[in-house]
């Protein structure tokens, strides 16, 4: 019981943490944001391998630039062995690798508040595969808190099934290729969430280095998956860089910015809160949507909100306490 109970007293200095909000607040801001750059920066032409392989490399280069800045490059890569990688980041990266590609699918297929709207259930997931994995409990405010993110994903789900605003007009093309990949992105994102915190916080890999072997695997099984795939097939006949213009490297930089960012606070403040930091992304979303598509929120929009703000503060307020056994 002794091991368990740093669980629930790291809660409270990840909430005062300052390292802990920085970090927080931009993934905010890049996961709110990236549904709209992706949408105006990315034309449909691109080939949605090409965007992705180019956000692993721009991912592993950030990645080490952080590394030499903070003067852990070198320590972290002579301890480095072939075993250890796989074990902490294989699998992760395969299965990142897999989601981030349905997730550019739907980018193209959904409006944007629906897409942060379905893409934010990850964080069920996520504490799904935590407690499965690393037997991570809820308190019960914290499960109640859950309930609440529920209700608020199904009034926004209300809400915009009865709003325009598709990239599609095709309900069977917004089902197969906007809303089933999403989910099943979200829930690939849990299972490698939990995973990469068991790494992280039990197998003490670092952060950056996790984002650089991930990156690279991932980076990997795309090239493998290229000489079957139409992607692979469309690189061949039209080229790697076929639709791309200056401005695709717009959102291909946010979305490496937001894999080192997600590494980052699943590391310090673990997956779950992780997760409700990514779904307050629906505010920025929504208010982006709103600035710049002239898209004001639905009355479901608007009740739904304050739900999601009441969930993640009392998620945090209330963390899981281990009791002492009394002799």
């Amino acid at each position: 019981m002794a091991t368990t109970k740093r669980k629930g007293g790291a809660s409270g200095s990840e909430r005062t943490n300052p390292r802990v909000w920085l970090y927080s607040i931009l993934l905010t801001l890049q996961y709110g944001a990236q549904p709209l750059i992706s949408k105006h920066f990315t034309r449909r032409e691109v080939i949605v391998t090409t965007s992705v392989l180019t956000c692993e490399v721009a991912k592993v280069a950030c990645a080490v630039i952080l590394m030499a800045r903070d003067g852990s490059l070198k320590k972290v890569f002579s301890q480095w062995t072939l075993v250890g990688s796989l074990t902490a980041s294989g699998l992760p990266a395969a299965i990142y690798a897999l989601q981030n590609s349905l997730l550019q699918i739907s980018y193209k297929n959904l409006d944007s508040l629906t897409f942060s709207m379905l893409n934010q259930t990850k964080v069920f997931f996520t504490a799904l595969f935590t407690y499965i994995i690393l037997r991570q409990k809820q308190s019960i405010q914290q499960i109640g808190a859950l309930f609440l993110l529920i209700t608020a994903a199904v009034l926004l789900s209300i809400g915009e099934g009865s709003s325009k605003g598709s990239s599609s007009s095709d309900p069977e093309q917004i089902l197969f290729y906007g809303i089933i990949p999403v989910l099943v992105a979200s829930v690939l994102s849990g299972l490698a969430s939990a995973l990469c915190q068991w790494a992280s916080q039990v197998k003490k890999h670092s952060s950056y280095l996790m984002t650089v072997e991930m990156s690279v695997v991932g980076s990997l099984c795309l090239l493998a998956s290229t000489t079957k795939s139409p992607d692979g097939e469309a690189i061949r006949q039209y080229g790697y860089f076929y639709g791309w213009t200056p401005l695709t490297m717009i959102p291909v930089l946010a979305n490496a910015l937001g894999g080192i960012l997600v590494g980052l606070v699943t590391s310090y403040a673990g997956g779950v809160r992780k997760g409700f930091v990514i779904v307050s992304a629906l505010l920025v979303t929504a208010l982006l949507q709103f600035l710049f598509e002239g898209k004001a929120p639905s009355m479901y929009c608007l009740v739904a909100l304050p739900l999601v703000m009441s969930s993640i503060s009392i998620y945090q307020k209330y963390p899981y306490q281990v009791k002492k056994k009394e002799s």
